[in-house]
């Protein structure tokens, strides 16, 4: 049998492959690369010494879509990661976002059904919980949304609920991810971002690669160790091993889970940066400047559940993160374009 990856050559989507291909999964991988590159699944292939089948396909498309699943019948379950993910952007653009993200998913929702490969794993997000009154998060924690980004992910949360809801043979294991970061110990597949990235990390790395000039630190006056936001950063590989544990489980138990995955530690923007140097001896350049409307002093997870009922638990800790997202990026300084 055959697990589906939507999204599969994205950051999150190709570790994942890895970690599927190298437990003896065959996988199938659809993605429309429009964030994404499809030299990754090269990478893949080069890491893991493994073959898959590929698809570049629009999964709004659902006619184009489903060729995939006609052309290979032995598809049981899916991982799903395919999705637009700029929070800045949502805001922008929120019909794209609602459109891709919701049309997307009900169209492989149908094909799974149609196809009897109820099993999916869903690449959610902490967005959900909106702005925490406290610390740690737990998955029973109310859920809001602060942008059309995060609200997507709720939604759809919502839509798999009802789907299970509506049909009882479904296994749904939601994966509510905070911070991804890092990159493969090979340098071979790490994040791409286009553009000016939009999250921290990737922002840090191309300051310290003298490709962008300054850091722009968001508040230092919040009730925090030194004053800078505080997130839970989780290593990309970890992150990518929590899907194996989740389908593992999605194989025996019917029904909608909800697993927080971070690593339950909280780092603040500051400390980022001084890891970031300590794994690099690059300097950062930062400055101050006011504090982002909507921005919370801290934000991290309980992960409590997921060690309890996978088996799983962040093995990383901050300075492999910077490490190999350092290593990721001195062997490919323009990302996959660079090739």
């Amino acid at each position: 049998m055959s697990i589906l990856i939507t999204g599969g050559a994205g950051f999150i989507g190709s570790h994942t492959a890895v970690e599927f291909l190298n437990a003896g999964y065959d996988i199938v991988v659809v993605d429309n690369y429009c964030n994404s590159s499809p030299k990754a699944l090269e990478r893949i292939k080069e890491i893991t010494g493994k073959d898959f089948r590929a698809y570049e396909v629009d999964l709004c498309d659902k006619e184009a879509f489903e060729r995939v699943f006609v052309e290979n019948p032995d598809i049981d379950s899916a991982i799903h990661f395919a999705g637009l993910k700029a929070v800045g952007e949502s805001v922008q653009k929120p019909g794209l976002y609602y459109y891709n993200n919701l049309v997307s998913t009900l169209n492989l929702l149908e094909l799974l059904a149609k196809y009897d490969a109820k099993r999916i794993v869903f690449s959610s997000s902490a967005t959900v919980y909106g702005m925490p009154k406290t610390v740690p998060i737990r998955e029973d924690f109310p859920l809001s949304t602060t942008n059309p980004y995060g609200e997507t992910k709720l939604m759809i949360e919502r839509i798999l609920k009802d789907t299970w809801v509506a049909d009882n043979d479904w296994s749904v294991s939601i994966l509510r991810y905070f911070n991804p970061i890092g990159a493969h110990k090979s340098g071979l597949i790490g994040e791409n971002p286009r553009g000016i990235p939009n999250n921290l990390l990737p922002y840090v790395a191309k300051v310290a690669a003298g490709q962008l000039p300054y850091l722009s630190v968001f508040g230092n006056d919040y009730d925090t160790k030194d004053g800078t936001g505080v997130r839970d950063y989780i290593h990309v590989v970890d992150l990518a091993q929590a899907h194996l544990k989740a389908l593992k489980r999605a194989e025996t138990v019917k029904g909608v889970e909800h697993f927080n995955v971070g690593t339950g530690t909280g780092y603040s923007v500051l400390e980022i940066v001084k890891a970031y140097e300590k794994a690099t001896g690059l300097k950062v350049n930062y400055k101050i400047v006011d504090r982002r409307p909507g921005d919370i002093a801290t934000c991290y997870a309980d992960p409590e559940k997921a060690y309890t009922v996978l088996g799983w638990k962040a093995e990383n800790d901050i300075d492999d993160m910077c490490r190999d997202l350092a290593n990721w990026m001195k062997k490919n300084p323009n990302g996959y374009e660079g090739e």
